[in-house]
């Protein structure tokens, strides 16, 4: 899948790194003679996945080039023609990118023995480390391979033969990747799209004949997810499907009771044990385990307990993921029931397998389950590479964009969860051990609000039982910290610039300093600490202890609703919003782009978190703050609505502009192009929304300033539906 290549970093890709020797080195007349290749993969050369060929040459060897490869006319007796080696060739690639130095003359005479047999050049992506090298390390006095080779310290195992040039190249390409990150080129597209700018290099290509290197060829055959996709998993949770609440039976009950249940129900599945317990200690039996039973057992199965034919441990799914998500677990368990497990850590109702059949989904799933099942770090960033691909063709399907951020949003929870599960398995392989007491491991910002875009840095806390700061809990898990930070940074999300994550002790701490840290925000904070304050009211657990979590967040929301003072000094550190607009009435903007970010999302998501302290309405999202606030009827209904619909603009709007970035090979940005904008909703809707968006804090701040304390000390929050109380 083409689209999801162009995401993938550079070290994660999977690739064919191919060499031919020739007769000559003009691709217009030279012939192949041998073939080449070996397999990149999980940023190591996979030498077990070569391909070797002699190819026999309608004419002799020229003395010259036996010179160079060694290779002889007696060589080549009995080798097949390319006509009969290509075949194969196109099997062992696959779809799989091209990698080799110099490859454009490699391909052009691949192309030009395709057309003397009547076949056609598959149209493969390609890269070139030559011009890699180049992107690299610009000022190299050559980018030969065997320079490439000395300046990065590969010692070569041979020379001048396909396959042993062809490893040379690998191991050069693998020593590029890292080099090219550290130089803003990180994955397959800004590679592509980097080499297209050496414009040198280019016109030698042209002058030489070679085929031009690339991600999309002319022809090329472009399946996968750019077919449409039924986005009806994408646009429902589980919570719109599952069967609630869940049905439970004691391990001791007899099978024929649990039957009894599943009629009476008319259900095809229940959960084994107590309805109170983590799912840990639940198992699940369904009516095939029962049909199962009784074909090998008789009917004295009805008599045995039901714990005896019940499936452990109990595979789950949060029940405020995403459909999609569940049919993905089932697929890689192969099952078709799953418990439906709420933010507290409890069943709250079961899905199945009939429930997702009216999703017509299983065949057009980008994302399924492979960020979770992903075994390391190069699996991990090849899953992340799907889920732009997949935010374009939802939005080509019409999907929200509020919806779409929130996809992204909760894959890149997942991102983190994983990347969590594998560092702890590190640490325990080195000795460490595992965690030394419960954890939960969070994410801040728009991933805990569930509206995270393209452009992304990390943002994570972990909150543990027990420990002091600088005690031994705390430097393993500050050890935990900075090996997520480092693996999300090689997946793609960059360290956060304002440190927000967990390997730096202030996004991390027991239960108690978390405690003391909220207390201390609340009576005194630094502007410092407000900055941190705005991103940490938005957290959601992600891997560990929710109950953790969960008793945090009751005690820092209630904190800050009995804290007027608290409250108003937020607003005013947030305050200051100004529309970026002219005396004139122009837009402002710098090269004819816009910070739709700063001066659009920001402010709505600012004004709705401070309302939502304000009238404890305890939801995370922008959205459901702003329905909460207006479902109190609280003021400002006309502006409220407004926000919502502005809120959804901004979003779409800054999608498309990122989707484009990474589409011509740029970083996703949240500066969107006003070309961009009056294609959208236009420039005067735009101007209404800036305007509205800088005004929001200010009816924030009046609220405020209207709440007496009285007021806060003996008021509950108000809870609107679908949100938790604290």
């Amino acid at each position: 899948m083409r689209e999801i290549l162009r995401h993938t970093p550079l070290f994660a890709v999977e690739a064919v790194v191919l060499d031919t020797e020739t007769t000559g080195m003009e691709p217009r007349s030279a012939r192949i003679i041998e073939i080449g290749a070996v397999v990149v993969k999980d940023g190591a050369v996979q030498h077990e996945e070569a391909f070797r060929r002699f190819v026999g040459a309608p004419q002799p060897i020229p003395a010259a080039a036996t010179a160079i490869h060694g290779i002889t006319d007696a060589d080549l007796a009995g080798a097949p023609s390319f006509e009969a080696v290509l075949p194969d060739l196109v099997e062992f690639v696959g779809e799989r990118p091209i990698i080799g130095h110099t490859i454009g003359f490699d391909l052009a005479v691949m192309k030009r023995e395709c057309s003397l047999a009547g076949l056609s050049l598959p149209a493969w992506p390609i890269l070139d480390t030559r011009l890699l090298a180049e992107l690299a390390a610009p000022t190299l006095a050559g980018f030969s391979l065997d320079s490439l080779a000395a300046w990065l310290g590969v010692a070569p195992e041979a020379r001048h033969r396909a396959f042993p040039d062809a490893v040379l190249t690998a191991r050069v390409f693998l020593g590029l990747a890292s080099l090219l990150r550290d130089a803003g080129v990180r994955t397959v597209g800004e590679a592509e799209a980097a080499s297209r700018r050496l414009t040198r290099a280019m016109e030698d290509y042209h002058r030489a004949g070679w085929v031009e290197p690339g991600i999309d060829l002319p022809n090329a055959d472009r399946p996968g997810v750019e077919r449409r996709l039924d986005s009806y998993p994408y646009r429902h949770r589980v919570r719109d499907l599952m069967s609630s609440p869940p049905a439970f039976v004691g391990d001791d009950a007899p099978v024929r009771d649990a039957v009894a249940v599943m009629i009476e129900a008319r259900i095809g599945s229940l959960f084994v044990g107590q309805a109170n317990a983590p799912p840990s200690e639940l198992g699940i039996v369904t009516e095939r385990d029962v049909l199962r039973a009784l074909r090998r057992r008789g009917s004295e199965t009805l008599d045995q307990p039901v714990a005896a034919i019940a499936t452990r441990p109990l595979v789950t799914v949060p029940d405020d993921a995403f459909l999609y998500r569940a049919i993905g677990r089932m697929r890689r368990f192969g099952i078709r029931h799953l418990a439906a497990v709420s933010e507290d850590g409890l069943v709250r109702g079961a899905i199945s397998a009939r429930d997702l059949l009216g999703s017509r989904a299983d065949t057009a799933i980008v994302l399924g389950d492979d960020i979770d099942q992903a075994a390391d770090v190069p699996a991990l960033a090849r899953a992340w590479a799907k889920v732009p691909a997949m935010a374009a063709s939802l939005l080509q399907e019409g999907v929200s964009a509020r919806d779409i951020a929130a996809i992204i949003a909760r894959e890149l929870g997942a991102l983190t969860r994983r990347a969590g599960r594998l560092a702890e398995e590190q640490l325990a392989s080195e000795g460490a051990g595992a965690p030394p007491c419960p954890y939960a491991l969070l994410v801040l910002g728009s991933a805990g609000r569930g509206e995270s875009l393209l452009a992304l840095d990390q943002d994570h806390a972990i909150i543990f039982q027990d420990g002091e700061p600088g005690g031994p809990e705390d430097q393993w898990f500050a050890a935990f910290g900075q090996r997520i930070a480092d693996m999300l940074h090689s997946v793609g999300l960059p360290y956060c610039s304002g440190g927000v994550m967990a390997s730096n002790t202030g996004f991390r701490g027991s239960l108690h300093t978390w405690r003391e840290r909220v207390g201390r925000w609340i009576d005194r904070a630094s502007p410092l600490d407000l900055l941190n304050v705005d991103i940490f009211y938005d957290f959601r657990p992600v891997r560990g202890d929710a109950r953790l979590a969960a008793t945090l967040w009751r005690e820092a929301w209630r904190a800050a609703r009995d804290s007027p003072p608290f409250l108003r000094q937020l607003a005013e550190a947030g305050s200051g919003h100004e529309a970026p607009i002219g005396f004139l009435g122009r837009i402002k903007t710098e090269d004819g782009r816009i910070d739709l970010k700063r001066y659009g999302l920001w402010p709505i998501v600012q004004g709705a978190r401070l309302l939502a302290l304000r009238h404890g309405v305890v939801c995370r999202s922008t959205a459901e703050r702003i329905e909460g606030v207006r479902a109190l009827g609280a003021g400002g209904e006309t502006d409220l609505a407004a926000a919502l619909e502005a809120h959804e603009r901004f979003l779409a709007l800054i999608l498309r502009g990122q989707l484009a970035e990474l589409a011509a090979g740029r970083p996703a940005v949240n500066r969107v192009s006003l070309v961009l904008a009056q294609a959208g909703g236009g420039i005067d809707t735009l101007k209404a929304d800036l305007r509205l968006a800088a005004s929001l804090d200010e009816l924030a701040r009046d609220q405020l300033a209207a709440a007496a304390p009285a007021t806060w000390s003996s008021a509950s929050p108000a809870v609107p539906r679908g949100a938790r109380a604290p």
